[in-house]
């Protein structure tokens, strides 16, 4: 399974976070069914079966984010040279 991008996962975070506040202030079955909704997005984005594994495999794919891309390396010639 290919890895979904930050920015996805960022917003289906926000999505989350977004729909378990309506469902606090105010608990109906559209709010209900809205945070479900969002919930199996999650799940199914970051390859997992419950939120607490799809919030933990967000934050792992933001993190990974974070990170800066690792630079080639220079290859070397059989002299020892660098190779340009």
């Amino acid at each position: 399974m290919s890895q979904p991008e930050a920015r996805c996962v960022r917003t289906l975070l926000a999505r989350y976070a977004d729909a378990r506040i309506a469902l606090a202030e105010k608990p109906d079955p559209v709010r209900r069914r809205r945070l479900a909704e969002v919930v199996r997005a999650l799940c199914e984005a970051t390859g997992t079966r419950t939120v607490t594994e799809a919030i933990a495999a967000a934050d792992d794919i933001l993190a990974a984010a974070r990170r800066p891309a690792p630079r080639p390396r220079p290859s070397r010639t059989g002299d020892g040279l660098v190779a340009a």
